[in-house]
């Protein structure tokens, strides 16, 4: 029986329960379920059957950040609670992923003599790094395991070990030779792929004891990088050997790890939850790495996401401070695929329903006044205030309030967003949403499945929803619902503007930071931006921090390479600028050339006129690219298809900075959400190139970029439709 034959069956089978035919059936993300089926069986993928149910058995779910759902939702500890190391006879296990700061929970906590032995378990995994110390609120820095304080507190009385959660880990020797004899802590406390931290204190005489420790005995944090996670759009990294992961912030590469491969996740499958989706993925990945122009100058990356969770919540906590950090949309789909689609509006994501789809729905056009919200304000994590909760500038309408009376506030909770631009935006995101209003639910026939995966729909409907027809409102939650006719469906309007983002108007003003006690007087920098400008052929290191009022402080600034081999960060090289400026309310500081084209870690510190130092700021990361000039496009394109995979052949710009090219492809002809097909080809001004590569079946698009050293692209140059067989 031919495949034509078959799915035409197919159609007829679908149609049957709703005498309506299924536009399922031709959709490049949901066709390979469907193609598979004869009659009314199930789908076989290796040894497993999935049946018609299980398929049509999607749940959409969204994070909830605003109202009185989101209060009743488990969300992760406050970030204030992570300073404290958690004291408990069986404490809950611990987990991050990003950067944050954190303290434990205590594994050992004994005096030896006039020593204190403490060692405290900071994630139940692996991490990157340790990057910054604190002892109670003073930030210490480390020299031969001994902590050092600014303001002279702690002597050399106090000592600081690490250890990273290896596989096979290594005890604590002064912790060991303190208490082997009584078997309290021998070399066998390795704490196996458990990241830890150790820390002595010793007392001292009793007239210089308040000296050192005024807050009495001391409190250890930390910053640390934590959780490697496998990046599926690298080549080189393998789902099956952790060793081969990196550390990231990227929001939708967090979930996937949260997903699959967090020992305290939902412990899925990958190779059904995640590869027969992989192009989305890798999608939503790219699109969180996109770059978002910030007012000052610079940009920053569109969804970073940064925080920790303990054993004591279940996963759906972690998960849904993650999707609230890229404004996500996470599909489970029958089959056990996951389907995520962060916060960017795409048509390839939006589906149409007509009125023969909607069997009934319940809309309402306008709130209750007790469900009124005229002022919205985002809440994130803010490094600046040593990770504490802080608001941004808020959105309001003024019209709204005068018109009710009051303020009508309600806070948007995006606990593990870092950046507060980031917060802005998921901000206007979710306040242009309230505005709009439309809310209610929808009742869907099985032959509209797809709107059940998708989370746009386009409404067809000028006869049930005139008022909403050529709308596009947003999914927020379908479950199966087969007494209302196939599926019901949480919706809201979809603004129409809401990718619309204007930094010199929407970004707002940097939440302030309040001076911080500190026997030294000398106050700590705020970093306003940190941004990289080229200058020929090297690259210098623009730093903009707001004005301490203060002439006698002279700023400092260091930096580092982030990684200079095997996660290893690069040594510290500073910078005094006793010349610094300020203007209006801020000083510019543009440091010597740094290495070019690498990832940089960069903090800032002020120095009195004695020589005392402040301490370090909060580290911010930029990347030194050198040239910002795209090359010419490439030329003579062509392409020639085969089976899996397709052969791109093309022609060198004559341009002195062209370094390679990269390809990208996709599903329809829409540059804007092709998957890169990594790594690029590299190459020579006027050389003609050729490179193969792996493609799935079916009709595709594709687009040769050119890049210069930087890996700035130049103008997509595309192949046109070929057919992969």
């Amino acid at each position: 029986m031919s495949l034509h034959h078959r799915m035409m069956l197919q159609r007829y089978g679908l149609g049957h329960s709703t005498s309506l035919y299924s536009t399922v059936l031709f959709d490049p993300i949901f066709t390979p379920l469907f193609t598979a089926v004869l009659g009314t069986g199930g789908i076989t993928i290796g040894a497993s059957t999935i049946t018609y149910a299980s398929i049509a058995s999607a749940i959409a779910t969204t994070a909830l950040s605003i109202g009185i759902q989101m209060l009743m939702a488990p969300k992760p500890p406050k970030p204030e609670a992570a300073k404290l190391p958690l004291t408990q006879a069986i404490p809950y296990r611990i987990w991050g992923v990003g950067r944050t700061r954190m303290a434990g929970a205590y594994m050992l906590w004994e005096s030896s003599g006039p020593n204190l032995h403490a060692v405290q378990a900071i994630a139940g995994h692996r991490i990157k790094s340790f990057n910054r110390y604190w002892l109670h609120d003073d930030e210490v820095t480390l020299s031969g395991g001994t902590a050092y304080s600014p303001t002279g507190r702690y002597g050399v009385n106090v000592g600081i070990q690490t250890r990273l959660g290896l596989p096979t880990e290594t005890a604590y020797a002064p912790a060991v030779a303190a208490f082997s004899g009584s078997g309290l802590w021998t070399v066998d406390h390795r704490g196996d792929g458990q990241a830890s931290t150790y820390m002595y204190a010793s007392a001292t005489r009793q007239k210089d004891q308040q000296k050192l420790f005024p807050y009495g005995v001391p409190s250890l944090s930390v910053e640390a990088d934590l959780a490697l996670c496998w990046d599926f759009r690298d080549p080189a990294q393998s789902p099956t050997n952790p060793s081969t992961w990196q550390w990231t912030r990227n929001a939708a590469v967090i979930i996937a790890w949260h997903l699959c491969f967090n020992e305290f996740g939902f412990g899925l499958d990958y190779t059904k939850a995640l590869l027969p989706v992989l192009d989305l993925w890798i999608e939503e990945a790219n699109i969180c790495d996109e770059d978002v122009a910030r007012a000052g100058g610079g940009t920053e990356k569109r969804y970073e996401c940064n925080g920790y969770d303990t054993t004591e919540n279940g996963p759906k906590s972690g998960l849904n401070a993650m999707l609230a950090a890229c404004d996500g949309h996470l599909v489970a789909r029958g089959d056990g695929a996951r389907i995520l689609t962060v916060g960017k509006f795409r048509e390839s994501r939006c589906v149409t329903l007509s009125d023969r789809d909607i069997v009934g729905h319940n809309i309402q056009y306008d709130v209750l006044f007790e469900d009124e919200c005229n002022r919205l304000i985002p809440k994130f994590t803010y490094p600046a205030t040593a990770y504490t909760t802080s608001d941004t500038d808020y959105f309001e309408d003024v019209d709204a309030q005068l018109e009710a009376g009051r303020i009508l506030a309600e806070e948007a909770e995006y606990q593990w967003v870092h950046q507060w631009r980031q917060a802005r935006r998921l901000g206007k995101r979710d306040w242009l949403r309230l505005r709009q209003k439309v809310k209610g639910s929808i009742d869907v026939r099985l032959s509209g499945i797809n709107a059940v995966y998708s989370r746009w729909v386009r409404l067809d409907t000028p006869l049930r929803l005139s008022r909403l027809n050529g709308k596009v409102i947003e999914n927020r939650r379908s479950i199966l619902a087969l007494t209302r006719g196939g599926f019901s469906m949480d919706i809201v309007q979809h603004p129409d503007n809401i990718d619309a983002w204007n930094p010199a108007v929407d970004e707002g003003v940097q939440p302030p930071v309040p001076n911080e006690p500190d026997p030294t007087g000398i106050v700590t920098p705020v970093i306003n931006l940190v941004q990289a400008k080229a200058n020929g052929g090297s690259v210098y290191i623009r730093v903009v921090i707001i004005d301490p009022s203060d002439a006698s402080l002279t700023p400092v600034v260091q930096y580092r390479v982030a990684d200079i081999g095997a996660g290893v960060p690069g040594a510290w090289v500073q910078q005094s600028f006793p010349d610094a400026a300020p203007e209006i309310g801020y000083i510019n500081l543009n440091t010597n050339t740094v290495p070019v084209n690498q990832d940089l870690e960069v903090q800032v510190a002020f120095t009195s006129a004695g020589g005392a130092y402040s301490a370090w700021s909060t580290t911010e990361d930029v990347t030194s690219t050198a040239d910002p000039t795209p090359p010419a496009a490439v030329t003579g394109v062509s392409v020639t298809p085969g089976s899996g995979t397709a052969t791109f052949n093309w022609t060198a710009p004559n341009s002195a900075n062209y370094a390679g090219a990269k390809i990208y492809w996709n599903t329809v002809n829409t540059f804007g959400t092709a998957t890169y097909l990594s790594p690029p080809e590299y190459g020579a001004p006027s050389s003609t190139d050729s490179a193969s590569r792996t493609i799935s079946s079916g009709t595709r698009y594709a687009w040769i970029v050119s890049i210069n050293s930087s890996g700035i692209e130049g103008t997509p140059v595309a192949t046109g439709s070929f057919i992969v067989t």
